[in-house]
This record gives C-alpha cells, structure tokens and sequence, in this order.
C-alpha cells in the first residue's frame, strides 16, 4: 500500500492532492499537521503556505485511538475541529517537552472546557513532575484568565510506562532527544506500521550529546514516516551549534541510513523560514533523496497536510 499527502479543509473536504487520487478506505495511521512551526508563532503573507502555528501533530489510529503530540497554538484550531466533529472519545495529548512553543495553545484548547471530555496528558520520565507543574501554572491569573483547575473536562496527567505503554492498538517507544532542558522524540508502532516524531532534536551536537547517531538510527530503522526537526540550513548550523535544533543534510542523512521506508516530513521551521525559502528547502531535500532511496519522498511539513498509509 502506498502512502501520500494531501492538504484538507477542517471539514475534510480535499483541496489538493499532490501525488493523485487514491482509495484511502482501507488505512492504519493517519497524520495531520496542525501546527509545523518552531519556537514562536510566525503569521503573516510570508508563511502562509506552510503557516505559522507551531507544533501540534494529530494521529488517528485504525481503531480510531486520537493521539496529540504537543499542544502549541496549532491545536487550537485541532480544538475547534474536534468539537465540530462532535468528538466522544478520550483524548491523548503526548507532550515532547515543555518550551512554550510545544505548551502555548493548550489554554485556548476548546475540548479542554467540555465536561464531556476526557484528557490524558502524557509525560516522559524523569520530567514528568516538573512538566504536570508547568502546565497547570501557565493558566495562573497573571498569565491567563482561566485557571486550569477551573476547565471542565475531565483531565488526568500520567507518566508514560518505560516498560509498555499502548495507546489503543499502537505502542508507544519514547528516546530522549538532543535538546535542552530535555525533550524526547516518539514512535508509534501499530501491527506493521510505524512513525517516528523527532521534534527539537540536534542530531550531531557540538558538545556531549544524550542520544548519539547511532542510536537515532535505530530507534527510526524502518519506520514508515519520519517526522524530524529540520530548523536550520547548513550554514545556519554552523552559527547555532548547540541550540537544539537539526539541519536539513543531518536529517536526510539519518532517513537514509535508518531506512525510513516512504515519507521523510521536516518541520519545526524556523520563524524567521519564509515560504519560499521552505519550497527551495523542499526541492533541495527531494534531489538529495532522488536515486538513493527506494520510494523515499521527503517534503516540508504544510498545516492542513495529512498522511495516510
């Protein structure tokens, strides 16, 4: 089976469908990028295309598990779309960390104010106490007017299991990543398909590094999507070594090795990336594949884009 993108309205309706038409009936994962910026919000006619809401990334699993990797202000259109859809089922928002840019939008999150629903917040140890505190006091009045003891829905904070944690028919793998303060990347493995989400990420950095090559290669060996940070051009790197944050060559590098077997998607762009500079970034990105992967298409990740596989 194939995998594509497509870009769709918040009712679902496709506007554009890049690679054609096809049957998407018999599926596993979907993904849906809500929010692809990093550190700050960037609108504005320059980022139109690929937006300026940062990160929040949407899965449906095939037994209609939702799951949410992070919270910043992409999820709350993601909020709105939820309630429109008349959404019943519990929710599972995975948290990779806690700078704002991944935690800013959860106030402004409709289903969090709807007794009808239920939340799970999930967090990675050793970090987990620290990010349960974060959370609740950026809703303090003298952040925000709502405080978050006052939504409505029901809401649970739970420390992911080291050992096995499943959310509906997927496992859930977590690795911590090169970034600091902490952060960890995640991957979702559901009967024979896979996906890695690796935001905020130095791949190679200058200095002691947490995580080594090596062992992000493994951790992404065969999945089917990758999802990494691609905040900086080469050149860029090389003036922000240490921030954080990856290079495009670094990431393609890693799809390559690790065998990522259809779709390689960068995000976390840099606020300061127009959308012009993230088409040149795409089509330097899809040469340096072309010939030296068998099926692997890479592109930018695009508010509204989703994949299907």
């Amino acid at each position: 089976m194939q995998s594509f993108i497509c870009a769709r309205d918040l009712r679902g309706t496709v506007l554009d469908e890049q690679l054609g038409h096809f049957n998407i009936g018999d599926t596993t994962l979907k993904i849906r990028f809500w929010g692809t910026r990093g550190s700050i919000p960037a609108p504005g006619p320059d980022t139109a295309k690929y937006g300026g809401n940062t990160t929040c990334v949407e899965v449906r699993l095939e037994d209609g598990t939702l799951i949410i990797f992070d919270a910043g202000t992409g999820i709350r259109k993601l909020g709105l779309a939820l309630m429109n859809e008349k959404f019943t089922q519990n929710i599972n928002l995975v948290l990779t960390h806690s700078h704002w840019d991944h935690i800013q939008g959860f106030p402004f999150f409709a289903p969090a104010n709807d007794p009808k629903m239920k939340i799970n917040i999930f967090g990675c140890p050793p970090t987990f106490d620290k990010l349960k505190k974060i959370m609740t006091d950026q809703m303090e009045s003298k952040y925000f007017p709502i405080n978050f003891k006052d939504l409505k829905a029901n809401i649970t904070f739970r420390e992911i299991d080291t050992s096995a944690q499943y959310l509906g028919s997927a496992r859930l793998h977590f690795l911590e990543l090169n970034h600091p303060g902490f952060a960890y990347g995640f991957k979702l493995v559901e009967k024979s398909r896979a996906m890695a989400l690796l935001t905020d990420n130095e791949l190679l950095p200058p200095a002691h590094a947490v995580t080594d090559w090596n062992a992000f290669v493994d951790f992404c060996k065969n999945v089917d999507v990758l999802v990494h940070d691609a905040m900086w051009t080469d050149t860029e790197l090389k003036e922000k070594a240490g921030w954080g944050h990856s290079s495009v060559t670094q990431v393609i590098q890693l799809a390559l090795q690790a065998n990522v077997r259809r779709n390689l998607i960068l995000s976390h762009h840099d606020p300061e990336h127009s959308d012009k500079m993230l088409d040149l970034l795409s089509l330097d990105c899809q040469k340096k594949i072309n010939g030296r992967a068998n099926g692997l298409k890479c592109a930018i990740a695009k508010e509204g884009d989703e994949i299907i596989f």
